[in-house]
C-alpha cells in the first residue's frame, strides 16, 4: 500500500537546481543575446543623440545650450520607466514588458525623423526614455533567471557590456553618416532596427521559466524550457516544478523592504544612485572639460571613445571576477579605483599617456561596476521580486544619471577648474565604495543572498 501511494506522489523538479547543474546551451546562449541587444540600444540612444544635436538645433530652431532639457527628458523618462512601468512585469510577464517597451522605443524614435519643434523633440525623447527604462530591469532579470549560478555574474556583466558598446557604435555612425545623410538618418535606424529586434522577441525569447513557475499551470512549457537547457532531462506526466522560493503578496516594491531586506535595499540604492552621478557626469562633460584643457575637439570626443572601450574590457572582466571572488571586494575595489582615475583626469597632463591610460582604466571600472551591480541585485532578490528591486535600484540610479551633467553644468557656470570638477566627480565613487563594504556585513549577517 505505501509503495503505490509512493508511485502516485509527483515528481518534484527544482528548476534552479537543473540549471545550476546542467553545462552552458546555446537556448541560454541565445536568451543572453537577445538581451544583450536591447540593452545595446540603449547604449546607442545615449550616445548617438549627443552627436546630432549640433545640425537638430538648428532644425528646430534652437541653440546647442538649450539641449539640456532634451538631454535630461530622456533620462527621466528611463527613471519613470524603471521605476513605474517595469515592475509591472513581476505580474503581467518579462517578456511581453520587454517587446513592448521595445516596440514603443522604437516608433517613437522613427517619429523624431519628423520633428520640426523643441516640444515636440523634447516629448519624443521622454517616450523612448520611458521605453528603454521599462526594459531595462526585465531584461536582466531574464538573464539572471536562465543563467545558472556559476556563470550569473559573468553574463549579467557581459551582457551590460553592451551599453558602452553600443554608445561606441552610435558615435561611430553618428560621425561617419550624419554629415552625409543629416541628423534623420540615426532616428531612422534607431526607428527601424528596435522594430526588427522587437519580431524576433516575439518569435523567440522565452518567457522567465521562474514566472511562469509562480503563475502556474504552463507545466508543459515549463518542461520544454528546461529540456532545451539540459538534454539530458526527461519530462515525467505530473511532475511538479518548484523554484526554492516563496511567491509574496502584495506589491513587488513594498517586498524590497521586508523580511530584513529594507538597509540592504537602501544601500543598493547609495550604490547606483553614485555610479550613474560619476559615470553620466563622465559622458556628458568629458570631451568639452578635455576640450577645454587644450586638445584638439577630434582627441577630446577620441576621450569618449577610449572611456566607452575601458568600459566594453571591464563588464567583460569583472563578472569574471565576480564569479571567482564575490561580488563584494571586486566592486568595493572598482568603485574606488573608479574614483581615484577620475580625480586623476583633472591633474594630469593633457595629453599625455598617464591621462589616457586613467581614462580607460576609469571606464573599465566605473561602467564596469554598473554590470557588477545588476549581477549584485540579481543575487540578493528573490525572482518574484527581481525586476522590482533592479527596476528601483536603475529607477533610483536614474536620478543620478540627471543629477551628474546638471551638478557639472552648475560648476563649470562657477568657473570651476578641471582638477576641481574632476576631483568632485570622483568623490561619489569613492561613497559609492563606502556602500558596498557596508552592503557586505548585512547581506552575510542576515544571509540574504539567493541562487
Amino acid at each position: 500500500m505505501s509503495e503505490a501511494l509512493n508511485m502516485s506522489k509527483p515528481t518534484v523538479v527544482n528548476i534552479a537546481e537543473l540549471i545550476n547543474r546542467a553545462p552552458i546551451s546555446g537556448f541560454q546562449a541565445l536568451v543572453v543575446t537577445l538581451c544583450s541587444l536591447v540593452v545595446l540600444l540603449d547604449g546607442f540612444d545615449t550616445q548617438s543623440i549627443s552627436f546630432a544635436a549640433p545640425l537638430l538645433a538648428p532644425h528646430i530652431g534652437v541653440k546647442l545650450a538649450a539641449f539640456g532639457p532634451i538631454f535630461g527628458s530622456a533620462q527621466i523618462g528611463q527613471m519613470i520607466g524603471v521605476l513605474v512601468v517595469g515592475p509591472f512585469a513581476d505580474r503581467i510577464g518579462r517578456k511581453s514588458m520587454v517587446i513592448t517597451a521595445v516596440a514603443a522605443f522604437g516608433v517613437f524614435s522613427l517619429l523624431t525623423v519628423w520633428v520640426e519643434s523643441f516640444t515636440q523633440l523634447t516629448t519624443l525623447r521622454f517616450i523612448t526614455g520611458l521605453g528603454l527604462g521599462a526594459a531595462m530591469p526585465n531584461v536582466f532579470a531574464i538573464i539572471s533567471e536562465y543563467a545558472p549560478a556559476r556563470l550569473k555574474a559573468t553574463l549579467i556583466a557581459g551582457s551590460a557590456a553592451a551599453f558602452p558598446l553600443g554608445a561606441m557604435i552610435g558615435g561611430a555612425l553618428s560621425a561617419k553618416l550624419v554629415p552625409v545623410y543629416g541628423w534623420q538618418i540615426i532616428f531612422l535606424g534607431a526607428g527601424i532596427l528596435p522594430l526588427g529586434l522587437a519580431l524576433w522577441l516575439f518569435l523567440q525569447l522565452p518567457e522567465s521559466i521562474r514566472f511562469l513557475v509562480f503563475r502556474g499551470g504552463v507545466e508543459p512549457q515549463v518542461a520544454r524550457f528546461l529540456a532545451l537547457i539540459d538534454p539530458a532531462y526527461q519530462p515525467v506526466a505530473g511532475e511538479k516544478f518548484v523554484t526554492g522560493e516563496i511567491s509574496p503578496k502584495g506589491m513587488p516594491v513594498f517586498e524590497l523592504f521586508k523580511n530584513g531586506r529594507a538597509f540592504m535595499t537602501l544601500l543598493l540604492w547609495v550604490m547606483y544612485f553614485m555610479g550613474l552621478l560619476l559615470l553620466f557626469f563622465m559622458y556628458s562633460w568629458l570631451p568639452l572639460l578635455m576640450s577645454k584643457a587644450g586638445l584638439p575637439i577630434s582627441e577630446a570626443i577620441f576621450a569618449t571613445v577610449l572611456f566607452n572601450l575601458g568600459g566594453v574590457a571591464g563588464c567583460l572582466l569583472q563578472g569574471k571576477l565576480i564569479d571567482r571572488f564575490g561580488e563584494f571586494p571586486v566592486l568595493g575595489a572598482a568603485y574606488l579605483i573608479a574614483a581615484v582615475c577620475v580625480a586623476a583626469v583633472g591633474m594630469l597632463p593633457v595629453p599625455s599617456t598617464l591621462l589616457s591610460a586613467a581614462i580607460v582604466l576609469g571606464g573599465i571600472c566605473a561602467i564596469g561596476a554598473q554590470g557588477g551591480a545588476n549581477a549584485l541585485t540579481s543575487h540578493v532578490y528573490p525572482t518574484s521580486i527581481r525586476a522590482s528591486g533592479l527596476g528601483w535600484g536603475l529607477g533610483v540610479g536614474r536620478i543620478g544619471s540627471i543629477v551628474g551633467p546638471v551638478m557639472g553644468g552648475i560648476l563649470i557656470g562657477m568657473n570651476w577648474n578641471n582638477q576641481q570638477l574632476f576631483l568632485t566627480a570622483g568623490a561619489p565613487g569613492l561613497i559609492a565604495a563606502v556602500a558596498i563594504c557596508i552592503l557586505a556585513w548585512v547581506v552575510s549577517r542576515k544571509h540574504l543572498f539567493v541562487n
